[in-house]
């Protein structure tokens, strides 16, 4: 009995809450995620991709909350990542399932779920690395990222109306397509760096402007563009990751740990 209580004692003290605010901001991302498969079953497709989108404005809220307000906790960070493998991976996989996959039959859930299992391997191996790899790049193509891709092509679609190509071949083909790069080792930028607060060329600044007043002003129609943007960027992120950056400085030998350089 007296182990029991201690070992109880123990588990109360490794637990000891969790933070209000920042968790409530993943609930909501978590929420817009499953509004999303509820859309997409009622066949309201367009709302479904504007909740993944409110999703990803959420999910880019928490993490940031809780670092100023210095509530980050591993709690946080779990939850975090289960949110965002519904509401980014399975609820678009749904929702591009319903609406462009179901003729495949098959071919066509499989790709829905590869979409998610690969999501799950790549949120799995981000929790991992963290900590290990370059925070200005992604190691892979970011799952909210991916799941922009699919909300954008729906709007996208439906905003060019009767010019629209077939869909459901070009459709599978990007489900494939951005399964594989979620779990490859392209870099992509993260803008985590990016100081805000600090002065850059004017010419910058013109171009932010310029590209928020494209999106206001045809957001179904200018999203999708943006994306497939990011997506070639990763290319030349890639090339310059590898090829192009500063060697960094070797280290004297009798400085080196004695378990030798770890591996990124």
């Amino acid at each position: 009995m007296a182990f029991r209580r201690r070992r109880k004692k123990k588990d109360r003290r490794k637990f000891r809450g969790v933070y209000l605010l920042p968790n409530l901001i993943t609930t909501g991302s978590l929420f817009a995620g499953f509004y999303a498969i509820v859309a997409a079953m009622d066949g309201r497709f367009v709302a479904a991709a504007w909740a993944i989108f409110v999703s990803l404005i959420l999910d880019g809220l928490d993490g940031r909350i809780a670092r100023l307000t210095h509530s980050t906790s591993g709690f946080g960070v779990q939850y975090d990542s289960l949110a965002d493998l519904v509401a980014f991976g399975v609820a678009p996989a749904v929702m591009v399932y319903l609406w462009a996959l179901k003729p495949f039959k098959q071919v066509g859930w499989v790709a829905a779920f590869l979409f998610v299992v690969c999501g799950a391997l790549r949120l799995a191996r981000f929790n991992v690395q963290t900590g290990s790899m370059d925070p200005r790049y992604f190691n892979g193509l970011p799952i909210p990222a991916a799941a922009m891709v699919v909300a954008t092509s729906i709007g996208f679609y439906y905003e060019i109306g009767e010019w629209a190509p077939e869909k459901h071949k070009y459709i599978l083909v990007m489900i494939y397509v951005l399964s594989f790069l979620m779990v490859s080792n392209l870099k992509f930028a993260s803008f985590k760096k990016v100081e805000f607060f600090k002065r850059h060329p004017f010419q910058t600044l013109v171009w932010l402007v310029l590209i928020f007043v494209m999106v206001a002003a045809a957001p179904e129609l200018m999203g999708f563009p943006l994306m497939i943007i990011y997506l070639l960027s990763g290319i030349l992120t890639t090339y310059y990751y590898y090829y192009k950056r500063p060697a960094l400085p070797e280290k004297p030998e009798e400085e080196a740990p004695a378990g030798g350089p770890s591996s990124p």
